[in-house]
C-alpha cells in the first residue's frame, strides 16, 4: 500500500472520523487512533475500513470506487457449480475463527512481500468474533482446514476481509456459501472494499463511493 500526496487527518482519542469524502485520491483518509471495537464498528458503518503495514501507523481508507457484490448478482461458474454439487468441499461458520484468520495472514499473495494481517489486527478481529461481529466461513475436505474466510456482519452489509485456499477453490466456495447465507439473512451487499480479478470474476463490481455510502447508511 502505498500513501497518497494528500493531507493525512490525524486521529486522536475521540471516537470519531473526517467524512469518508475527504479521503485522498487512493482512498487514503486517516492515520493514527486505535483498533477497539468501538472505533472499527465506527468504521464500517461509515464506510472506512483499517489497512496497514506492521510498522507504520493505523491507516484508515474510504477508496472511490468501492468493490462491492449484491448478493443475486454472484457468478458461479459451470465448473464451480459442478464442484459445489459434487460435494468436494464442507462449508461451516465459525467453527474456526482463530486459525481462519492466521490462515489469512500467512497466505503468500503474488505482488505483495508481508501481510496486512498484523497480530495486531488479529487481536482486534478475534476481539470483534468474540462479540459476535466478526465471522468466519470454513472450507474442509475431510478433517482438513482447505480455505476460508473472514468478514464482519453488521445489519444488511457484509464487510469482507480476507480468504485464503491452501486447495483450489476452496476459497472459493466458502465464498459461494457466504454469499448465499448472507442472501438469506436479509443482506443488501457485500463490501469487498478494492478490485481484485478474483473478485470481480465472482460478480462484484465497483461503485462510486457517493453510492455505496448511501448504500449502507441505509443498511443499519
Amino acid at each position: 500500500m502505498s500513501a497518497a500526496r494528500h493531507p493525512i487527518r490525524f486521529l486522536g482519542e475521540a471516537l470519531a472520523f473526517p467524512p469518508p469524502e475527504a479521503s485522498g485520491p487512493e482512498g487514503l483518509l486517516a492515520a493514527g487512533g486505535d483498533l477497539s471495537p468501538e472505533r472499527l464498528l465506527l468504521a464500517y458503518r461509515s464506510g472506512i475500513f483499517p489497512w496497514f503495514n506492521d510498522d507504520s501507523l493505523i491507516l484508515w481508507w474510504s477508496p472511490d470506487p468501492r468493490m462491492v457484490l449484491f448478493p443475486k448478482q454472484l457468478k458461479v461458474s459451470r465448473s464451480m457449480s459442478k464442484i459445489i454439487e459434487r460435494g468436494d468441499f464442507t462449508i461451516t461458520k465459525n467453527q474456526r475463527f482463530p486459525e481462519v484468520i492466521r490462515a489469512c495472514a500467512h497466505i503468500l499473495r503474488k505482488g505483495e512481500p508481508g501481510t496486512w494481517i498484523t497480530e495486531q489486527m488479529i487481536a482486534a478481529y478475534t476481539e470483534l468474533h468474540r462479540l459476535g461481529y466478526a465471522v468466519s466461513y470454513e472450507a474442509w475436505q475431510g478433517d482438513q482446514l482447505a480455505g476460508g474466510l473472514y468478514g464482519v456482519e453488521l445489519g444488511g452489509i457484509f464487510c469482507g476481509e480476507s480468504m485464503f485456499s491452501r486447495v483450489s477453490n476452496a476459497s472459493k466456495a466458502a465464498f459461494i456459501q457466504m454469499v448465499r447465507e448472507q442472501e438469506d439473512r436479509g443482506c443488501r451487499l457485500i463490501d469487498c472494499q478494492m478490485y481484485t480479478p478474483h473478485l470481480a470474476s465472482l460478480g462484484a463490481g465497483p461503485v462510486a463511493r457517493a453510492e455505496f455510502l448511501a448504500m449502507i447508511r441505509g443498511a443499519f
